[in-house]
């Protein structure tokens, strides 16, 4: 379908059709990469839609944690987790829509990311997270990872959806499982470098 749409449109943008005394005269028009590249944006065959699925998970808070994303777009599909030996519950979460957003192999995508977390989703549609920049982030914390997190933001056109978390929603619950199970890697575990440092400072 995609490519009956593609040479359909090509046939009416790149080639002018005259008719002069009953006689179809076609002048056709010299079709340069750059061109195609702006034919196929406008006929949004370049920015199909894209959908993150994401949960994060920590026993303990703080505790061993992980983190598990689903990207899925078409025919494609694929599956992200990674687990760590001290982190929170609201770093996984938002660590694994950096993860999925940075797994994007270019700018400009339309992106709907659906999370669980209410600390994800909120801090974004309410704008808090804004406002914690031009504060510093003073009093917040992840702030390492907010930073990060709105350095991807900002190159896509993303949406947020919440879903209730353990409520049979496929895609949810495997990234739940895909989470937990990373955690509980022992011989895997990573290290929540910046997470680690605060806490020790603080104590």
């Amino acid at each position: 379908n995609i490519l009956i749409k593609y040479f359909h449109s090509l046939l009416h943008t790149f080639f002018l059709t005259n008719y002069i005394s009953g006689i179809c005269f076609f002048k056709k028009i010299i079709i340069t990469p750059y061109k195609l590249i702006l034919e196929l944006k406008n006929l949004d065959l370049l920015n199909i839609m894209i959908e993150i699925y994401t949960d994060g998970a920590a026993s303990g808070n703080p505790g061993p944690g992980g983190y598990g994303v689903i990207l899925r777009s078409g025919a494609h599909y694929k599956e992200l987790s990674a687990g760590f030996r001290l982190t929170t519950n609201n770093r996984m979460e938002l660590l694994a829509v950096i993860v999925g957003l940075n797994s994007l192999k270019s700018p400009g995508q339309d992106v709907t990311v659906f999370s669980d977390s209410k600390y994800v989703i909120d801090s974004v549609e309410k704008k808090w997270v804004f406002g914690w920049v031009k504060t510093g982030f003073k009093g917040k914390k992840n702030k390492d990872l907010w930073m990060q997190f709105l350095n991807i933001y900002k190159i896509h056109n993303v949406k947020f959806v919440w879903i209730k978390g353990h409520n049979n929603h496929p895609e949810n619950e495997r990234c739940d499982v895909l989470a937990v199970a990373a955690s509980k890697n022992k011989a895997a575990l990573g290290i929540d470098k910046e997470f680690e440092m605060e806490k020790a400072l603080n104590n």
